[in-house]
């Protein structure tokens, strides 16, 4: 998925939701956290994108007024 359509999709959520998805998101990235500290070294690689997404996320949510 595009960019351009992940925040359209997103901008189309609700703030309760959006603020769901970012602390879902938040404790997948800490667990990939842990994995890659225990030396799994397929973690590593799926960090940064869900950093980025949640990243935008809070961006949408900040928008809407909503808390981060």
């Amino acid at each position: 998925m595009k960019t351009a359509e992940l925040l359209t999709d997103l901008r189309g959520l609700s703030a309760d939701e959006l603020t769901r998805r970012a602390g879902d998101l938040e404790e997948q990235v800490f667990r990939l956290r842990i994995q890659k500290s225990m030396g799994q070294g397929e973690a590593g690689n799926k960090i940064r994108p869900l950093r980025r997404e949640l990243a935008r996320l809070k961006t949408v949510l900040g928008e809407k007024g909503g808390k981060s």
